[in-house]
């Protein structure tokens, strides 16, 4: 069956403080109930600890690092989940359960499978 990367965007949180408990509730809650075609997914920490990686001048060139995030949006990447559906339709209804989608957005993407 087809995966599906759902990649939450929500207001940039620190996931791991006290105060998301109530939320991440819903979202174990989720995860509970998608158990049949989750595959995996993990929360991401803050915008604010990431690093954003360039190259210039080709594979050979200098790396290039910059504090933060790549671009600076009101819904940041904070999360995904990788779905194992029969379709893109299932995708789509399973991702509608989280709650990135009542006060966010979920973007589904499918995955593509190299061969191993």
């Amino acid at each position: 069956m087809p995966l599906y990367a759902a990649l939450t965007y929500t207001a940039d949180v620190d996931w791991s403080q006290p105060e998301q408990a109530t939320e991440l509730a819903e979202y174990r809650a989720f995860a509970a109930g998608a158990q049949a075609v989750l595959r995996g997914g993990q929360a991401l920490y803050p915008t604010a600890t990431a690093t954003t990686v360039r190259v210039s001048g080709g594979k050979d060139g200098d790396v290039l690092t910059t504090d933060g995030p790549y671009a600076e949006t009101k819904e940041a990447l904070t999360g995904f989940y990788l779905l194992e559906c029969a379709d893109l339709e299932e995708a789509v209804r399973v991702a509608a359960g989280l709650p990135a989608a009542w006060n966010g957005a979920v973007e589904v993407r499918p995955v593509i499978q190299f061969s191993r």
